[in-house]
């Protein structure tokens, strides 16, 4: 069920969300109810966190890698 609901909000903002919702073919009313469903869905989902998994939290360290160019380099020597 639908309930209207009304905001204050800096009118420049309100116009610049506008176009924002125009321009992705929806409505401002709509893109606002997604963006609080998705908010609020994240906390729904506050999943506790292993004290194993904590403990291993930022153990590896990536030094500057090219991830692509070795994905790439795999893939050749696969199918080599």
């Amino acid at each position: 069920m639908d309930t209207k609901l009304t905001l204050k909000i800096n009118k420049l903002i309100i116009e610049r969300a506008k176009k924002y919702a125009k321009q992705r073919e929806t409505s401002l009313s709509k893109m606002i109810e997604n963006y609080l469903q998705a908010l609020t869905s994240k906390e729904e989902k506050n999943e506790e966190i292993s004290p194993l998994v904590e403990s291993l939290s930022g153990v590896i360290k990536f030094q500057d890698a090219d991830y692509k160019k070795d994905y790439t380099d795999f893939l050749s020597e696969k199918y080599k």
